[in-house]
């Protein structure tokens, strides 16, 4: 066993899903498409008598960490580091679900396969009730569209296959858990026929199209993401709301075209890894 090890987990911006619900997390999830994003996070998980948490040096309680570490029998000091902005629709928990399992299963030489590692980390964020599919699509990468709910063993991922420049601007948080154990089926319908449209036509300008159609018809667009997006497009650009929350991202140059002092990034195509080769 090494002393430490190091993951990096991409980012992901959801454009449209839905809610899948089952009694079993690796069964239960979502659909959807979304990108996968070269900001991400940043994981290092060291042996310890007593597990700790902290995000960014700041000590934190992490549902779906404490999770994977239990499903792998660990107990470790968790440090994960990331630019993106919390609790804005990033996929930041995910990404520290995900990293966890990678690193731990290096730091701990558990033996496991990726997908038995994306399966342990898909089920705890389920369970902590804080993501439904961002660790499957940041196991994946690029601009993955989820067809089948749940983990490995049970979803079917295709992708659009592009890359591009991405810029986002956040606005705050959204509750990820208060809209999905809230009514959902109005939310699931507008994300099938999301889907269905960019499975037709797999391209960026059909998934950008997509993500703003969901989110008008999902009604979450707020007063703030609707002035921006109209503000982003009347300067050419092609913008949307990132899932779950209150952010602006747009492909190409959009956001600093309407004069927004936005992040930038691009899509990244390789999923989560561990670092140091584990």
């Amino acid at each position: 066993m090494s002393e430490e090890a190091h993951a990096f987990v991409p980012g992901h911006v959801t454009g449209f899903f839905t809610v899948d619900r089952d009694d079993d997390p690796t069964k239960a999830g979502s659909r959807g498409g979304g990108l996968a994003l070269s900001d991400g996070v940043r994981v290092t998980v060291e042996r310890a008598e007593e597990t700790t948490v902290t995000l960014d040096g700041t000590v934190i309680e992490m549902d779906a960490v404490d999770r994977v570490l239990d499903a792998l029998r660990a107990k470790a000091r968790v440090s994960a580091e990331t630019d993106l902005p919390l609790g804005a629709g990033f996929g930041v928990s995910g990404g520290m679900a995900l990293g966890t399992a990678l690193a731990a299963n290096a730091a701990f030489d558990r033996g496991l396969s990726y997908n038995e590692l994306v399966t342990i980390a898909h089920g705890a964020e389920v369970q902590a009730g804080t993501g439904l599919g961002d660790v499957v699509a940041q196991a994946r990468g690029g601009i993955p569209l989820r067809l089948e709910p749940g983990g490995p063993q049970y979803n079917y991922v295709d992708a659009v296959p592009a890359r591009t420049r991405v810029e986002y601007h956040s606005l705050g948080e959204l509750s990820t858990a208060e809209i999905i154990d809230g009514e959902t089926e109005a939310l699931t319908a507008a994300g099938e026929r999301a889907i269905s449209q960019v499975v037709r036509e797999p391209t960026l300008s059909t998934f950008m199209q997509a993500s703003r159609q969901f989110a008008r018809e999902a009604d979450l667009l707020t007063p703030e993401l609707t002035r921006v997006i109209g503000e982003v497009a009347d300067a050419g650009g092609d913008p949307s709301m990132a899932m779950l929350g209150e952010t602006v991202f747009t492909l190409g140059t959009g956001l600093t075209d309407a004069g927004y002092d936005a992040a930038v990034c691009e899509v990244y195509p390789p999923g989560g890894t561990v670092e140091d080769g584990g």
